[in-house]
Order: structure tokens, then C-alpha cells, then sequence
């Protein structure tokens, strides 16, 4: 098909590609289940990439709050992006960049910036063919280059935002030849009280995909335990399926161990077969086998890290538990994160940082929170208790520093107290004369340089690094000379940034302006987190010297 002169769109660009839809109700786990297929599919020898679709009117997720979608991931190109972006770089073990998202408001945007301009050519600018072929370009687009491109589509088959996307996807299957899509439809399979599995609720869900012209080809039933036979057949049956396209996904203690469920299941195989790329797949002896034995890898002991925030969500802060998760990994213990609400600290939640091994204060905006935060980081200091701040925990450990040691009473960051009388943390140079809070924030990968003989350059082992940043604000150059005057060493820079401090006096004491839990992977785990999970073991092990 030649391109659409009139969208631009050209349907050529791609190799195969397997859509992902949910029913029933949203936060089942479809992109667990997709980026485990592409897990597998790499393992396989094949190029693998990801796009999710988010049908809200947002342009991106940086504006939203963490409550409604969890945290807001940074990829490397700064694009800000829903957090399950940040599970496909994980399990695909690949960077992702700001075209891999699709949203509503990115795609309108678009197509109303091209008739403002006279794209269209006096045309009525319409839903189809103007939305839907946007949507379609995006993708394409996206899976250039690559053997299969996973494509999830956010919400719940249903919903009336969802409706166009559906519809570009019905579009795109009928472009395409058969064996180069596949939809997968993952569904709830829930117990009734007496024990039995229940397909009705799958059944109305497909018929709410077929209503629209979408007949799934695989069909996944997230349960508590694998399907039974009977309900696989039933399923089948109803849903005009074979049997052999109806998997389980059933819930498993860790989300990492999904890939494994999944190659049990066969679906890979099911999915290469159907694509007609099972020929071109390695040998199953030949297959990347790094992922299952990092996983499975036996732990030898347990640490206890104190989490510092004011999200009670684990999935405001998804990627931090994830990078501890692959620290523990690394080290062969178990990460155990105690949650501690920075708002109560002074309450009740002291006592939990007693009970832990070490502290971690993230990121975040905004004054709420800000004082138990900066408890937690003087606590930390004063008991020589491994620490880690990330972002706006670097800018707090900071503010801690003056005011405590420094004897600056009243310092803090100009966001959380533009009357302070000491600014140690200020706005960016830049920031200065911004309107919109959208996509404005310093955002993605920049480079660190490292001062010889610190912490940081130790943990590294490099000369410099490259982390995610998204941030306004940064430390005062106004104070640095008194900041770094006593046992505070800012020991890594990006020109007249600061972007990492550390305290000479202190078995580990390291925070870091950039976000570096967005680059932890599994089999590639961030060094300052490892860093601080090695200060913990070093610390237990001192402690068992002086026992004995």
C-alpha cells in the first residue's frame, strides 16, 4: 500500500507485531504479560521492542499525580512516561524512548498543530482517517527496525476513551498480511465462593472486543492459580478460540518469575509459531538462559532498607523498589523495604527506622513531607546508618547539612520556602522565565563527572556517569564554598551543577540529583544502590566481628 499523501502515513514500516488488550478491569498485568513475552522472544534471538498506549488527554504523565498512576518514569530522551514503560526496559533490557509512548493528548496535539497549519489541505479533519492513522504512524514508527513490536493499550476493553485506538488497531490487522499480528486479550478468571473458576466475566469481555472487530488470537486468565482444563476449554469454547490459545498467568510472589510462568505455559512458542518466526528462533540449548538464573539465584540473608516518602503507593516509587530488588540480586540477599510515611515520622514512624539497615529518601515535590525527610536524613547522619537521596532527598541531605552542621537555622529549598533566609537549594538559571510545568523540568540522561578518590568515583569505578534527571531545582552555587568547607564534598559535577554529595565521615552517605533507579535492570544493577546494600553487609558483618 502506498503512503496516505494526505496523513503521511506509510503502512510498510514494521515486521510483525503482537497487540496487547485488557478486560474486565484495568491493573491486571498486561504489561507484565507482554514484556515477559518480549523477554522470552529476546531470549530467543530476536530484536524486541515495546510501545504503550495511554488513552488519557494528558500529552505525557509528568503532570499527574502518583496516586492515580504511579510514578512518572524518565527515559533517556527526557520523554516523562507511565511506569510501564519502565517494566519493558527492564525485562527487554533495552532504552526506550518518548515515541514508545503514545498517548491521547500527544496524538490530538499533533493532528490539531498540522490543520492549524494547513496540513490537511481545506480537508474535514476527522477521527478516521486523520486519529487513527496518527496512531498507526506512532507505532510503525516505533517498531522500525525491529523483529516484533509488543503494543499495549492501556484502560479496559470498554472504556470510550480506548475507542479509537481499538479502531486503529482493526485498521492496522487489515493492512496487514496474516501471521504478521496477533492479539492477545488478557482477562480476569475469578473463584466464586464455592471454589470454582468463573469465565463469564472473559466471555463478555471478548464479545465487547469482537463488537468492534477485533477477534483475539491468544487468550491469557490472570488467576490466583493456573486454569484448569475445563476452564480452558471453556473458555475456548465460548470465545471461538483454540484451546491451545488459552493460557494462565497465575499470581507468583515475585513479577520477575512471570517470564518463567509464561515459558512454561508455552505461550512463546505459541506466539513464534503463529508469527512464523518459530524457524529463525534459536535453539532452545542455544537460548539466553541469564535472566532465569539471576531469578532464581538463592539468596543468603535479608537486609531491611527504610523507604522516606509521603506516596503511600508502592507504585509511586515502582523503580526504587525494583533497583533494591536488583541490588539484592547482585549481593545474593533479600531487600526487605520497611515503608516510612514522612508526614507521621515524628509521630510513630521513628521506631522504623530504628529497625532498619539503612535509608533511602526519594524524590519528589512539593513541602509536604519535607520535614520527616529531613529527620530521616539527620537520623541517618548522626548514627553513621547507610544512606541513599535521590533527587529531592540529595537537595534535603543537603538543607540538613546546613542547618545542622553549618548552623544556617532556617535553610532550605526556595520550591518548599520561598522566605528562606538561606536558599541553599534554588531554581534553575533557566527555569526562570517558564509559563507551562509540562515537559519544562531538566529531563533525561546527562553526564556526571567524578572527582578521583570520593565514594562516588569508588562506586562507579568511572571517571563520570550518565543518569536520568528530572528536576527545577539545584544546589545554590552561592554556598558551596561553606557547604564543602567541613566533611560535605559534592564529588560529582556537571559543569557548575552539583550532582552528587557525599560526607567524608560517614561509612555511606551519597545523594544524587539525577534519579539512577530509572537505568537498574535486573542483570545490570545501579551502583549507588549496590553501594548501599554492600555498606549494610559491610556494617552487619563488623557488627558480628564485635559480637564475637
Amino acid at each position: 500500500m502506498p503512503t496516505e499523501p494526505e496523513t503521511g502515513y506509510d503502512p510498510e514500516l514494521g515486521r510483525k507485531f503482537v497487540f496487547v488488550t485488557g478486560g474486565v478491569m484495568s491493573g491486571l498485568g498486561k504489561g507484565i504479560t507482554a514484556a515477559s513475552t518480549g523477554r522470552l522472544l529476546s531470549n530467543a534471538g530476536f530484536d524486541v521492542t515495546a510501545v504503550k498506549i495511554d488513552p488519557y488527554l494528558n500529552v505525557d504523565a509528568g503532570t499527574m499525580n502518583p496516586y492515580q498512576h504511579g510514578e512518572v518514569y524518565v527515559l533517556k530522551d527526557g520523554g516523562e512516561v507511565d511506569l510501564d514503560l519502565g517494566n519493558y526496559e527492564r525485562f527487554l533490557g533495552t532504552d526506550m524512548t518518548f515515541d514508545h509512548n503514545v498517548t491521547t493528548g500527544k496524538t490530538y496535539k499533533h493532528v490539531i498543530e498540522k490543520e492549524r497549519a494547513g496540513d490537511y489541505l481545506g480537508n474535514t479533519v476527522q477521527i478516521i482517517p486523520h486519529i487513527t492513522d496518527d496512531i498507526k504512524r506512532r507505532i510503525r514508527e516505533a517498531a522500525e527496525g525491529t523483529d516484533v513490536c509488543l503494543v499495549e493499550v492501556g484502560g479496559t476493553v470498554g472504556d470510550i476513551e480506548g475507542m479509537p485506538y481499538l479502531e486503529a488497531l482493526r485498521q492496522f490487522a487489515h493492512e496487514e498480511a496474516e501471521g504478521d499480528v496477533l492479539f492477545t486479550h488478557v482477562t480476569l478468571v475469578p473463584y466464586s465462593k464455592n471454589g470454582e473458576q468463573k469465565t463469564k466475566p472473559t466471555q463478555h469481555s471478548v464479545k465487547e472486543l469482537r463488537s468492534i472487530g477485533l477477534q483475539p488470537d491468544i487468550l491469557v486468565g490472570r488467576c490466583e492459580d493456573r486454569l484448569d482444563p475445563e476452564t480452558k476449554e471453556k473458555i475456548a469454547l465460548f470465545c471461538d478460540v483454540p484451546t491451545d490459545a488459552v493460557f494462565s498467568n497465575p499470581d507468583v510472589e515475585d513479577i520477575y518469575h512471570v517470564p518463567l510462568m509464561v515459558e512454561e505455559e508455552g505461550l512463546d512458542e505459541y506466539v513464534m509459531e503463529r508469527l512464523n518466526i518459530a524457524d529463525e528462533a534459536l535453539p532452545k540449548a542455544e537460548r539466553d538462559s541469564r535472566w532465569r538464573e539471576l531469578v532464581t539465584r538463592e539468596r543468603t540473608g535479608e537486609i531491611q532498607v527504610a523507604l522516606v516518602g509521603k506516596y503511600a503507593l508502592e507504585d509511586a516509587y515502582m523503580s526504587i523498589h525494583e533497583a533494591l530488588k536488583h541490588a539484592g540480586i547482585e549481593k545474593q540477599v533479600d531487600v526487605d523495604v520497611l515503608w516510612v510515611d514522612a508526614d507521621e515520622m515524628r509521630d510513630h514512624h521513628t521506631e522504623r527506622l530504628r529497625e532498619a539497615d539503612a535509608v533511602v529518601v526519594p524524590g519528589g515535590f512539593g513541602s509536604r513531607g519535607a520535614e520527616g525527610k529531613i529527620e530521616a536524613i539527620r537520623y541517618a547522619r548522626e548514627n553513621d546508618v547507610p544512606f541513599l537521596g535521590l533527587c529531592l532527598g540529595f537537595q534535603m541531605a543537603v538543607v540538613e547539612y546546613a542547618r545542622n552542621v553549618l548552623g544556617l537555622d532556617g535553610a532550605h529549598s526556595a520550591e518548599i520556602d520561598e522566605e528562606t533566609p538561606y536558599p541553599v537549594i534554588d531554581l534553575l538559571p533557566e527555569q526562570y522565565d517558564l509559563e507551562d510545568l509540562g515537559g519544562t523540568m531538566r529531563l533525561g540522561a546527562h553526564t556526571t563527572d567524578l572527582v578521583e578518590g570520593t565514594l562516588a568515583h569508588r562506586v562507579y569505578d568511572a571517571d563520570s556517569c550518565t543518569e536520568r534527571h528530572r528536576h527545577r531545582y539545584e544546589v545554590n552555587p552561592e554556598y558551596i564554598d561553606d557547604l564543602e568547607a567541613g566533611a560535605l564534598t559534592f564529588s560529582g559535577r556537571a559543569g557548575n551543577r552539583m550532582e552528587i554529595v557525599e560526607l567524608d565521615d560517614h561509612p555511606y552517605f551519597l545523594g544524587t540529583q539525577f534519579h539512577p533507579e530509572f537505568r537498574s535492570r535486573p542483570d545490570r544493577a545501579s551502583p549507588p544502590f549496590v553501594g548501599l546494600v554492600d555498606a549494610v553487609l559491610d556494617r552487619v558483618a563488623d557488627e558480628r566481628e564485635v559480637e564475637a
